[in-house]
């Protein structure tokens, strides 16, 4: 994926991996790749319409999906609780197409995505230096996305990703280091073992393709996060 700060060329201040596969949390078939381009200046269409060729048409070995961030550098080094992203591309295995966002002007997700990447994101190409993300700004996204899935309980294809996410909340709101999903997970059974459905989305999403994370149990879990997150 170094190609696209090859297509960014000199407006490409740096390339930065982050996510599972910086972490160490990869999972083959599971995870996905994730990426922060961070550019000097705003992108043109035409560097636009060439990184989202790009990670259309990229080999993604053993992942399973790609998500990719570009930013300003003015970003990068003074970010705002919801700062606007040049450009989103996102592939993922269960969409027939990949996902396009151009040019928002706040994107409040983006800085738990930089917290990420200055905490273990590995420079491909480039240099720079992510400004510290106050833990106050991604906890708080954080009880947005939980309180969300409190609605969404009953939708069974995102149930695994739901409960494991809100173990990541968690942990981040109680220890302020991120960790990936699994080690998340496993953190709040030693928390609470009482929640059924942290296990369920365990087992699930380390391949038994049969296991049900049950409905009320992801209640359950995520209530308990919103307490402990406060």
């Amino acid at each position: 994926m170094k190609a696209i700060a090859d297509v960014l060329g000199p407006n490409c201040r740096a390339l930065i991996l982050h996510g599972s596969l910086a972490a160490g949390g990869f999972r083959a078939g599971a995870s996905d790749i994730d990426l922060l381009a961070v550019v000097d200046e705003p992108l043109t269409d035409d560097q636009a319409d060439a990184v989202v060729r790009l990670a259309r048409d990229a080999d993604l070995g053993e992942a399973a999906g790609l998500d990719l961030d570009v930013i300003t550098t003015a970003v990068a080094l003074a970010p705002t609780p919801a700062p606007p992203l040049e450009l989103h591309v996102g592939r993922y295995p269960a969409e027939p197409d990949i996902e396009v966002e151009r040019r928002l002007p706040a994107a409040p997700d983006l800085p738990a995505e930089l917290s990420m990447a200055r905490q273990n994101g590995r420079i491909l190409a480039g240099d720079i230096t992510l400004a510290p993300i106050p833990p106050e700004w991604v906890i708080a996204r954080g009880r947005h996305w939980l309180r969300t899935w409190q609605g969404l309980t009953d939708d069974t294809a995102h149930a695994a990703f739901m409960v494991l996410t809100a173990c990541r909340i968690w942990h981040f709101a109680t220890e302020r280091h991120h960790v990936p999903k699994a080690a998340a997970a496993r953190w709040a059974l030693t928390q609470n073992q009482s929640l059924t459905a942290i296990g369920q989305a365990l087992r699930q999403y380390e391949g038994e393709s049969t296991a049900v994370v049950d409905e009320p149990a992801i209640t359950a879990v995520l209530a308990e996060a919103l307490r402990r997150t406060t």
